[in-house]
């Protein structure tokens, strides 16, 4: 089975699962890099994958250009994602298998009144709906977009991002963990839409209530000087640490020594490579209801807990029974590591997508319980409500 994944460039979010598939298809999987990683991603500690035996940088040359288009042709099964639509153009004309590969289309609802998008997501998607083409959610919000435009019935699977899980002795990581002084960490980009002030600002009112605790906060962005001003303003500096753009090994390497990782994004974070990383390295999670990963990755209670998006009072009641429930914040962190080792990761994920992707070139069906691959369902309004 000769298999093409095509998107912008190749990062660290996607080369676990693509070795994995390497591993099984050898020289019959390729990606296909339709531009250059740019050099804001590079300095935010994105990696250059360009070199990777399978990758194939469509962009560099009319040669390989011209390799792109042939495997989108005459591959057995194509995924697509952020990449040109000329890719799969002969493709799509002759109904082979094609999976799109796509986080939720709709993050501003008003969208949906705009008429030039709604031929767009026609043109794109609706227009398939009887096609031998299928789409892998990397959102558990993508259903509830698809529905709306009456797109891909019964040909719509769980999908995300799946970033290295590495085997870790993890009661002895938890076990090293602070018990006095909670390391609560925060990672990412600093943009409106993933709300650090939410973090600043809980963490002044845990301080007030005499919680002993400490924040690190790492990335950059265009709202660091805000944030900057903002912990002074609130008189936090004692217990937040700003630390700047870290490498993926030191992120790792404070998430495993961190009680708790809070996840402060509204429904504009598609899906959150971030939440796989601390799950993986043995982090209690506090995350928003409305953030692309959460409904798949988060069962609330069981390994992780769900606080109401962009709302201040729910983040600190839910940060709050960890630090009063310290049995509880450890076996949050342990349930979150196995929910990666065991069903979301790049191994998993390969594994059932070529099962899932035989079976169909077979035309027969296939059905996952849960994980990559299992159907996916309309997520429920209140699903984290319990």
């Amino acid at each position: 089975m000769k298999i093409t994944f095509y998107s912008n460039y190749l990062n660290h979010l996607q080369t676990s699962f693509c070795e994995e598939m390497y591993r099984h298809l050898g020289n019959d999987f390729r990606f296909v890099s339709t531009q250059k990683l740019p050099l804001d991603r590079l300095s935010s500690g994105y990696q250059d994958c360009s070199h990777y035996p399978y990758n194939i940088n469509s962009f560099e040359s009319e040669e390989y250009f011209n390799e792109a288009i042939e495997l989108g042709i005459n591959s057995d099964i194509v995924v697509i994602g952020s990449a040109p639509e000329i890719f799969i153009k002969e493709r799509l004309l002759k109904n082979k298998h094609t999976f799109r590969y796509s986080e939720r289309i709709l993050k501003q609802k008003w969208r949906l009144f705009d008429p030039r998008l709604l031929w767009k997501l026609f043109f794109r998607h609706t227009q398939y709906r009887n096609k031998n083409v299928y789409i892998l959610c990397a959102s558990a919000f993508t259903t509830n977009d698809l529905d709306l435009i009456f797109a891909y019935p019964n040909k719509r699977y769980k999908w995300g991002y799946f970033t290295e899980v590495n085997e870790l002795e993890i009661n002895q990581v938890i076990s090293q963990k602070s018990k006095d002084r909670i390391e609560i960490i925060w990672v990412g980009r600093f943009l409106d839409w993933k709300h650090p002030e939410l973090a600043v600002k809980m963490a002044q009112e845990l301080k007030n209530k005499g919680y002993d605790i400490n924040l690190s906060m790492i990335g950059a962005g265009e709202q660091v000087a805000y944030i900057r001003t903002l912990i002074e303003k609130l008189n936090v500096s004692d217990c937040v640490s700003f630390l700047g753009n870290l490498s993926n090994a030191e992120v790792r390497n404070l998430m495993q020594k961190s009680n708790i990782f809070i996840f402060t994004s509204d429904r504009n974070e598609g899906w959150g490579a971030v939440l796989n990383e601390a799950m993986s390295n043995g982090c209690a999670i506090v995350a928003s209801n409305e953030i692309g990963s959460v409904p798949y990755l988060i069962e609330n209670k069981k390994n992780g807990l769900i606080f109401k998006s962009n709302n201040i009072d729910s983040l600190i009641n839910k940060v709050e029974i960890l630090l009063l429930d310290k049995v509880l914040c450890e076996q949050l962190a342990r349930n979150s590591y196995q929910s990666m080792i065991e069903i979301w990761n790049p191994k998993l994920a390969a594994s059932n997508f070529l099962i899932l992707t035989q079976s169909i070139l077979d035309n027969k069906t296939i059905s996952f319980e849960k994980g990559p691959c299992s159907i996916a369902e309309r997520t429920k309004k209140n699903f984290w409500n319990n």
